[in-house]
């Protein structure tokens, strides 16, 4: 176990706040199960927001981002998450990015992605679901209030970042959907454009980008649908207009330009697990015990510092989501 130093120790004003908040979210997936066995109306949900300050000075709430402030100063809420680990600069998140649709360089990406429309978009909820619909990002905006969440982002090369999200939780979304009993998983399938997307001309991975989860990690209320960062719309090269963000696991498992979440009985195949399965597992979730067959990930390097830091079980967040995994074998499912 990784040890965690005194500086490091999250301040009891938030701790609390923090599990307020897990208290009060739990509530919501509970809700969540019950209403599976019935039908709901797609409407828009709202969520009590994780707080990273005093309560005099909480998180903003980021209410229906539009595409129109596209073009905004990028601002945030707070500046720090709950560990006091302060925000990546805007420039850092957008322009260090995995996004293999456009290109193998991280620097690149960027550059590629810009004549990337994602307006107008649309994603299809279907699979094992009693209410399945097709919604435009339009109303995803109106019908799910959106939040600032503060997520550390760690991803599987050994670097991290701390990224201030807007979204909301992938949950709400779920409900609305209603799955049938039958439903185990949740698959997401990105954006195919070749014509716009030129790493999809190339055969560096299956295209397109597929990943999942466990229908009770895609329920957890850590779990995210992204849709802006810094208070503005997600740029083409974070995943415009729309991503999943899972805070404890590494990074690939966050897909980008989502276009279709199917619920299934099956555990579904995923990009990287059927590229390299002996490197990338399923569940991929941080963890410093179980090494990289090239590397290792007991420390991690924060874009922006210099030297590294010890990387946390599940990315610190295993108060929240370790028992989402008591009794499995955590080298065997990596």
């Amino acid at each position: 176990m990784v040890k965690i130093s005194p500086s490091e120790i999250t301040p009891e004003h938030v701790y609390l706040n923090r599990r307020k908040f897990m208290a009060a979210a739990g509530a919501a997936v509970g809700s969540l199960a019950l209403a599976a066995c019935s039908a709901a109306p797609l409407t828009g949900r709202g969520a009590t927001i994780v707080e990273d300050k005093p309560p005099a000075a909480p998180v903003r709430r980021a209410e229906n981002l539009p595409p129109a402030l596209a073009h905004a100063e990028p601002t945030a809420g707070a500046d720090r998450d709950e560990l006091g680990d302060p925000l990546n600069k805007f420039e850092e998140i957008t322009n260090y990015n995995n996004f293999y649709e456009f290109s193998t360089n991280k620097e690149a990406v960027a550059v590629e992605a810009a004549k990337f429309n994602p307006y107008p978009w649309q994603v299809e909820v279907t699979g094992l679901v009693n209410n399945p619909f097709v919604i435009d990002i339009d109303d995803i905006y109106k019908r799910y209030t959106q939040e600032e969440r503060i997520y550390r982002l760690r991803c599987v090369e050994a670097w991290s970042m701390v990224i201030p999200w807007v979204g909301f939780p992938l949950a709400s979304l779920l409900k609305d959907a209603d799955p049938k009993s039958a439903a185990k998983y949740v698959k997401f399938v990105t954006v195919y454009r070749p014509e716009e997307m030129r790493g999809q001309r190339m055969n560096i991975l299956e295209w397109p980008y597929q990943e999942g989860l466990r229908l009770d990690e895609a329920m957890h209320p850590l779990t995210i649908l992204a849709t802006g960062m810094y208070g503005k719309p997600l740029t083409n090269q974070q995943g415009a207009p729309i991503r999943l963000v899972v805070p404890w696991k590494y990074g690939f498992k966050s897909i980008k330009s989502i276009v279709t979440i199917e619920l299934t009985e099956e555990m579904p195949a995923t990009t990287w697990s059927t590229a390299a399965p002996h490197e990338y597992g399923f569940y991929a979730n941080v963890n410093p015990t179980v090494d990289h067959p090239r590397w290792s990930q007991a420390s991690e390097r924060r874009i922006g510092e210099l030297g590294r830091r010890p990387t946390l079980m599940f990315n610190g967040y295993a108060e929240e989501v370790a028992y989402l995994y008591e009794g499995m074998d955590l080298r065997r499912n990596y």
